[in-house]
């Protein structure tokens, strides 16, 4: 009598791991959506003047007092919502570029449109002098600038993804040059508030830095998961999505487009924070384990990282404050060097 032969596990059907990815990722973003509320309620109740949660919570229902109404309506909600906002836009510009190329440092603070935005409002602020939603546009301007040289550079040699980055890395050098030149070139007033800006910075934030980026995400996020959908097409091959009948070019214009409008309006609200937009996609698709863009996800990955960020380097040396960028830069430079580390094992592998 033979012995009974070992039978493989059937691998799931299809329609069942799709609903499993779902699951996993609903309970994910449920996961996220928690820790932001968390640490909402942790950065309006604590800091210089703690308020009690039932202050907190009859303040933003009208019955407040007028200290605490200056403090959790004029000082810190303006904070804690362009922090989520900045958090999902980045994370959102991030995801679309990383899909684009390919590539996992494929990311807008890479390859340079974060410097290019920078860049962009400082020409607006410093030289020309104007402020306000001249701003905004000197940043979309110095963002697409990049985005269209590091396109026209790469094609070159055919754009893939390394070559992408490898280019964005060189230009965005080239554009920190002339960030500081500029800032050279100014007065020490403004070069010290320039430069506190491009550190990345949530001080003294409020609600006239929420709405131009608030309002550019009502139309721009909707338009990033339409683009992503197509994205996940692309991941297939150029030859394969057109057969499918994508139209590759006009998402690949599409995706940088969005991409640096999002980076852009960030990069006014906050100034260049770095790595959110690198480790946040990244973050959320090893969370939820799923293929594709994932934007969701990313956006409250996003969101909760900067939120975190932002209370610890309130908390950190207090009662000074650091730049929200300081935080973001050590956390997100160990991730950098982590996922670098990993891409030379895979390829020597």
């Amino acid at each position: 009598m033979s012995a009974p032969t070992a039978t493989r596990p059937r691998p799931a059907p299809p329609a069942r791991r799709r609903a499993a990815r779902r699951t996993r990722s609903t309970l994910v973003c449920l996961a996220l959506t928690a820790v932001i509320l968390g640490a909402a309620v942790l950065a309006l109740t604590t800091g210089e003047f703690p308020l009690p949660p039932a202050d907190v919570v009859a303040t933003l229902l009208g019955r407040g007092d007028g200290g605490a109404e200056f403090i959790v309506l004029g000082l810190r909600l303006p904070r804690l919502v362009t922090a989520i906002a900045v958090g999902a836009a980045l994370a959102v510009a991030g995801g679309l570029f990383q899909q684009l190329t390919r590539n996992p440092l494929g990311s807008p603070d890479v390859v340079g449109f974060n410097e290019g935005a920078a860049l962009g409002a400082l020409v607006v602020l410093l030289l020309l002098g104007w402020s306000g939603p001249t701003v905004v546009l000197g940043a979309l301007a110095g963002g697409l600038g990049t985005a269209v040289l590091v396109w026209l550079l790469a094609l070159r040699g055919g754009a893939s993804g390394y070559r992408l980055v490898l280019v964005g890395i060189g230009l965005a050098a080239m554009l920190q040059a002339g960030i500081h030149y500029l800032l050279t070139r100014a007065k020490i007033e403004d070069a010290m508030g320039a430069h506190l800006w491009l550190t990345g910075s949530l001080n003294g934030r409020g609600w006239e830095h929420v709405a131009p980026l608030a309002a550019g995400m009502v139309v721009l996020v909707p338009a990033a998961l339409l683009v992503g959908r197509h994205l996940t097409l692309l991941e297939m091959g150029d030859d394969l999505a057109a057969a499918l009948g994508v139209r590759v070019q006009l998402v690949q214009a599409s995706a940088v487009l969005v991409a640096v409008a999002l980076t852009a309006g960030a990069t006014t609200a906050a100034g260049p924070v770095l790595f959110v937009a690198l480790a946040a996609p990244q973050i959320a698709r090893r969370l939820t384990r799923t293929p594709g863009s994932g934007l969701v996800a990313a956006a409250l990955t996003g969101s909760a990282l900067l939120l975190l960020a932002d209370v610890a380097a309130q908390r950190v040396i207090a009662p000074a404050q650091l730049p929200v960028g300081v935080m973001t830069g050590a956390v997100g430079g160990a991730y950098l060097a982590w996922l670098l580390v990993g891409q030379w094992r895979r390829g020597r592998g």
